[in-house]
């Protein structure tokens, strides 16, 4: 426990210089400090030429609200920390002991003001409501102004996304498939043009294309995952036709829950990029995770059909590509794996195999040089935290996280992708916690992982 203690805490970003070069589905990203990027229930605004990303700050000891951060980037895969935009405020809706999230900031057309929505509530889910802040700059900081009232009255619902439509009309979604349309100035509603029309629904979102909108959520199941689905019409006012799943039925839209749609526009076309986010309760902050992937769209049409680990987005042509690595692979098996403590080596059927232990500190290292290396595990049901740490030949630390294995469905999957450092000799040190994802709702239906196993399954290094 000391080890793992003393690796929480002694970690240095000073010379963190690593660059990504693509989009990593479900991976921690680090910021330019080398911080692992904290910006959950998120949306994306491109404002002069830079994109914007607002979320959800978190720690690890509650889910009390702790502001909602600010990120941009050129490129969408590296990723600046402007600030905190909207800090937890001394005391009042945003206060300590409170609920703040599903940030969303759109430019208002007509004032030019940015505005930002958010699910405000108690920490017992009690007190729930819309609740906006305004700002004169993108990165704020915003100023919270409490509830958004329709009719002089809060809208008192929880999960909530936003819409701007190709008009200039700004719309909040609420769960449902409740959606009310904002004043001209973003600061009320004067409109409720869709009600409840399903149960759940929750962490809705909405894109347009060819006149078409679709309407996705995500079934009621707290922070775990589930197969997200969807509606289309085509009219923001209905009718709206239930079209089914956005993902293979199963794979629990790659194990994520949808946030936000952003449309990449460019001179060949538009790629729909599908935000989703990997929640990791209690370590909120730590271990979730982002799934952002293209969106296949035709129609009334609309899937994600195959998982894409790593993929690029031409911002000029607006079209998306995926990576053919060429890494080379190094099986759980391989004498370059140095083991500590107890580990079972589990084989498949299929040929394959994958190393497991649930011993408090048990750990796995390899040395090895190249630019880039990426963790692969099986993840499971009785899977809990890694500890990953990334350090040079002179022992310096140069990452530090912690990662989620846990998951409902069995795969093997990337769960840790380092940056593209300068080529170099590296270690790669992975611990086993005894800590795992495991939370109960305000229903007390528990959720999360029944044991501490952490898995090898390959290691790729670039």
């Amino acid at each position: 426990m000391g080890v793992i203690l003393l690796m929480n805490v002694f970690v240095s970003f000073a010379q963190f210089q690593g660059k990504a070069d693509a989009i990593y589905s479900g991976t921690p990203w680090f910021d330019q400090n080398g911080k692992v990027v904290s910006a959950h229930g998120a949306n994306i605004i491109k404002d002069n030429g830079k994109f914007y990303l607002f979320g959800e700050a978190h720690s690890d000891a509650s889910n009390a609200f702790a502001g909602f951060n600010c990120y941009s980037s050129k490129d969408l895969y590296n990723w600046k920390f402007e600030n905190v935009a909207l800090p937890l405020q001394k005391s009042g809706k945003l206060g300590p002991n409170r609920v703040g999230e599903r940030a969303k900031v759109m430019k208002c057309p007509k004032t030019g003001e940015y505005l930002m929505f958010m699910h405000a509530d108690s920490i017992t889910y009690k007190d729930q409501f819309v609740g906006y802040a305004t700002s004169k700059t993108i990165t704020g900081p915003y100023q919270f102004k409490g509830a958004l009232l329709f009719d002089g009255k809060p809208i008192k619902k929880w999960d909530m996304g936003t819409f701007q439509d190709t008009n200039g009309s700004g719309y909040i979604l609420i769960h449902g498939g409740e959606i009310y349309r904002l004043a001209d100035d973003y600061k009320s509603v004067v409109e409720q043009v869709n009600k409840n029309m399903t149960t759940g629904f929750e962490s809705p979102t909405m894109l347009k294309k060819d006149g078409v909108y679709y309407l996705i959520g995500s079934n009621l199941t707290s922070w775990e995952r589930n197969d997200n689905y969807y509606y289309t019409s085509e009219s923001i006012y209905g009718p709206w036709v239930s079209r089914g799943l956005i993902a293979p039925e199963g794979s629990l839209t790659w194990n994520s829950q949808s946030t936000f749609v952003l449309p990449i526009q460019g001179t060949q076309g538009t790629t729909y990029m599908f935000m989703g986010d990997r929640w990791s309760f209690p370590k909120q902050a730590s271990s979730a995770t982002y799934v952002w992937q293209p969106l296949t769209i035709s129609g009334t049409s609309l899937s994600i059909p195959k998982y894409q680990e790593a993929w690029q987005i031409n911002l000029s042509t607006g079209l998306s590509s995926p990576i053919n690595s060429t890494n080379k692979i190094i099986e759980n098996t391989d004498k370059q794996i140095k083991f500590s403590g107890n580990w079972q080596e589990i084989a498949s059927e299929d040929g394959s195999s994958e190393s497991k232990s649930n011993e408090k500190d048990a750990s796995f290292s390899i040395e090895f040089s190249g630019r880039q290396i990426a963790l692969y595990s099986f993840v499971s049901t009785e899977n809990g935290y890694a500890k990953v740490v990334l350090s040079n030949k002179k022992g310096k630390i140069i990452v530090s996280c912690l990662v989620d294995m846990y998951s409902k469905s069995l795969v093997s999957t990337a769960v840790f992708q380092s940056p593209i450092l300068k080529k170099g000799d590296y270690k790669l040190t992975v611990y086993v916690t005894g800590e795992k994802s495991n939370w109960s709702d305000k229903r007390k239906s528990d959720y999360g992982s029944t044991g501490y196993f952490i898995s090898l399954d390959k290691i790729m290094i670039n």
